[in-house]
């Protein structure tokens, strides 16, 4: 299997961090922009979708700045995703920061993904 590539994206959110963490992290906040349907049971989150179903652990967390999760069917040992909260140096503006691993050849569709996945999430927080 060929080595997947780190892919780091931010995206410039006007909310403040404790906002944009429940969102992050906590399963009624993921299906507002993420997926249909998530549920958390033992640090397991099952994440639903229209047609497919995943699960990731929560393998580390920090209150208002960082959650990251690693797929349950990812035999990788490096892979995780994260989504990391800081605030931008030059506007001082609050940013989402997201790590994700991906075949080198589904950068530009993978990148896509995110990109309207947190303009759903924009829209719910009404940014």
């Amino acid at each position: 299997m060929e080595k997947l590539k780190k892919i780091e994206l931010e995206y410039s959110i006007n909310t403040i961090p404790k906002i944009l963490y429940y969102r992050l992290s906590n399963p009624s906040g993921l299906e507002e922009w993420f997926a249909k349907k998530v549920t958390l049971e033992n640090e397991i989150f099952t994440f639903k979708w229209s047609q497919s179903e995943q699960q990731a652990k929560l393998i580390s967390k920090k209150t208002d700045s960082f959650i990251r999760f690693k797929w349950l069917d990812d035999e990788q040992e490096y892979t995780y995703f994260e989504f990391s909260i800081h605030e931008q140096e030059l506007t001082g503006d609050v940013a989402i920061k997201i790590i994700d691993f991906v075949e080198p050849d589904e950068i530009g569709d993978i990148t896509g993904m995110w990109t309207e996945q947190i303009e759903g999430l924009k829209h719910t927080l009404g940014v």
